[in-house]
C-alpha cells in the first residue's frame, strides 16, 4: 500500500497547520540569525584589548528601545492572527449531527467505530478520500492523544468528555499516527493506521467489516473456537455472531484481515498471532492482555481459528 511522504499533508486542515509551522519557523530563523548575528559581530567589534580605556557608558536610547518593543509586537500580532486564522479553518464547529466515526482511546490501543454503519474496529482505521470527516475522541482511562499528522491536528482523548475534529485525506494511502499524550508504560506501542480509499473501496471495507464470519468448519478452527469460548478470551473480547460480546478488549470480529497486532507491535500474521497469544508481556510488557496458560495444541488450533475472521 502507498505509504505518502510524513512531511507532504495530505489533507486541507494538515494543509493550514503546516503553512502555519512554517511561517513560524521562518520567523523564527530569522530572529535566531539577527540575535546571534549581532551578538557575534558584537564580541569581535567591541571585544577589549589591551591598553583600552574603560568604555563610555551609555545608560539608553529612546529610538532603541521603542523599536525593540514595538517590532516584536507585530510580529506577535501577526502570528496570533495566523494562529486564530488556523484554528478556525481546522477546527470548524462541529454539525448538529452524530459523528462520521467515535474513536476511543484504551490503555494500549484504540478503538473505532462507524454510527451510521455499526462497523467496529481497532487500531486500523478506513476512511472515504475527498470526504470531510466529523470524530468525536474520548478515553476509557486515562488522558491520551489521537494524531495522525498528515491528516489533523492533534485531539486530546480524555474519559467521560467528546473532543471533536475533522479529518480528511485528499488522496488514497497508509497515514501513521500515534498517542501523543503520555499515558502509561506502553505509551510507544499505541499505534494509528489510517488507510484512505477510494469511495468504492470504503464502501467494499464496510461490507466487509458488516459481515457475520462463517462459523469454522476446519476441525482444528472449530477447536480453536471452542478453546475461545471456555477461556478467558471470551470475557474481554467482541466476536460478532457468537457469544463473545465484550468491550474490554479489541473487536476480533475480522481480526484475520488487519494489517498489524497489538496496535502496531507486530504485522499480522499466523506466527506473530500465535506469539502474541502465547506471551503478550514478553512483547509489550505491562498490558492487560494475560497469559492464558494455553496447552501448545490449544493455542496453534485458537490461532487457526482468529485467523479464519477475515
Amino acid at each position: 500500500m502507498n505509504i505518502p511522504s510524513p512531511l507532504i499533508p495530505a489533507s486541507l486542515q494538515a494543509r493550514d497547520i503546516n503553512f502555519l509551522f512554517q511561517i513560524v519557523l521562518i520567523i523564527s530563523a530569522i530572529i535566531l540569525l539577527i540575535v546571534a548575528g549581532l551578538v557575534l559581530y558584537s564580541a569581535v567589534r567591541f571585544r577589549r584589548r589591551p591598553g583600552d580605556p574603560v568604555p563610555t557608558q551609555d545608560f539608553g536610547n529612546t529610538k532603541l528601545e521603542i523599536a525593540w518593543t514595538v517590532i516584536p509586537l507585530l510580529i506577535v500580532t501577526v502570528m496570533f492572527f495566523l494562529s486564530v486564522r488556523t484554528m478556525h479553518a481546522v477546527d470548524p464547529p462541529p454539525l448538529n449531527r452524530p459523528p462520521d466515526v467515535q474513536v476511543v482511546a484504551h490503555q494500549w490501543w484504540w478503538e473505532f467505530s462507524y454510527p451510521e454503519s455499526g462497523v467496529i474496529t481497532a487500531n486500523e482505521l478506513h476512511i472515504p478520500i475527498d470526504k470531510n470527516l466529523l470524530f468525536s475522541v474520548t478515553s476509557a482511562d486515562v488522558v491520551h492523544d489521537f494524531w495522525v499528522p498528515q491528516l489533523a491536528r492533534k485531539i486530546d482523548a480524555i474519559p467521560a468528555r467528546k473532543n471533536f475534529a475533522w479529518i480528511a485525506a485528499d488522496q488514497p494511502g497508509l497515514y501513521l499516527g500515534t498517542c501523543a499524550e503520555y499515558c502509561g508504560v506502553e505509551h510507544a506501542w499505541m499505534r494509528i493506521r489510517v488507510v484512505a480509499q477510494t469511495p468504492e473501496e470504503f464502501s467494499q471495507w464496510q461490507k466487509k467489516q458488516l459481515a457475520i464470519p462463517a462459523k469454522p468448519t476446519e476441525p482444528l478452527a472449530v477447536t480453536g473456537y471452542n478453546v475461545f469460548m471456555s477461556r478467558p478470551c471470551s470475557s474481554c473480547h467482541r466476536i460478532a455472531g457468537t457469544p463473545a460480546d465484550k468491550d474490554i478488549g479489541p473487536d476480533l470480529t475480522h481480526i484475520g484481515s488487519r494489517q498489524t497486532l497489538a496496535a502496531g507491535v507486530f504485522d499480522n500474521s499466523p506466527g506473530n498471532l500465535e506469539a502474541w497469544i502465547a506471551d503478550p508481556q514478553k512483547f509489550k510488557p505491562g498490558c492487560h492482555m494475560p497469559d492464558l496458560q494455553l496447552e501448545p495444541a490449544e493455542l496453534t488450533a485458537l490461532t487457526a481459528y482468529l485467523e479464519e475472521l477475515q
